[in-house]
């Protein structure tokens, strides 16, 4: 896997992970991202960013979507449908404009869209709110998760409310 880490300290902001096959691209929001405390991990390719994601658990994802070896909208499909990664958000980067290019995207799971070319204050904005948006989710299932185990506990001290919490 090529990838890259921006920052080798404790990052201050987001996990995000940028895949996308032009080196300029990739190292233009990389700087951009990092310069706002963000830790970034960059990759070159949708097979590469699959491997990041379940390496890394980044809170952000920017994808391309035109890139070798797999799409922007495969990877976001593939991400979708693991468990453990399905709530990072996906941001597909294009410079397709096409109603339907878009509505592929969305049905593929992704969160957003940003149109080539992006303008620094939109990714920085983009990510820093869906990095608060993450953040609920997480809490949301680490609530979900902390009542669960407290009905299977319910449930195993008396056998006459098993299958009713």
């Amino acid at each position: 896997m090529n990838e890259l880490r921006a920052n080798a300290k404790a990052p201050s902001g987001a996990r995000v992970l940028i895949a996308d096959d032009n080196s300029s691209v990739r190292e233009l929001f990389r700087k951009l991202l990092a310069a706002d405390g963000h830790d970034v991990v960059v990759v070159p390719d949708g097979d590469d960013a699959l491997a990041a994601a379940r390496t890394h658990k980044p809170d952000v994802i920017l994808c391309d979507v035109a890139m070798p070896r797999m799409s922007g909208l495969e990877f976001c499909r593939r991400l979708k449908a693991e468990p453990a990664l399905n709530r990072i958000p996906v941001v597909l980067v294009t410079a397709l404009t096409d109603m339907s290019d878009r509505v592929r995207g969305i049905e593929a799971g992704a969160d957003e869209f940003l149109s080539k070319p992006v303008h620094p204050h939109e990714l920085r904005a983009r990510v820093a709110s869906l990095w608060r948006m993450k953040g609920l989710l997480d809490e949301i299932g680490a609530a979900e998760a902390a009542l669960t185990a407290m009905a299977v506990t319910i449930e195993a001290r008396d056998p006459d409310t098993r299958g009713h919490c």
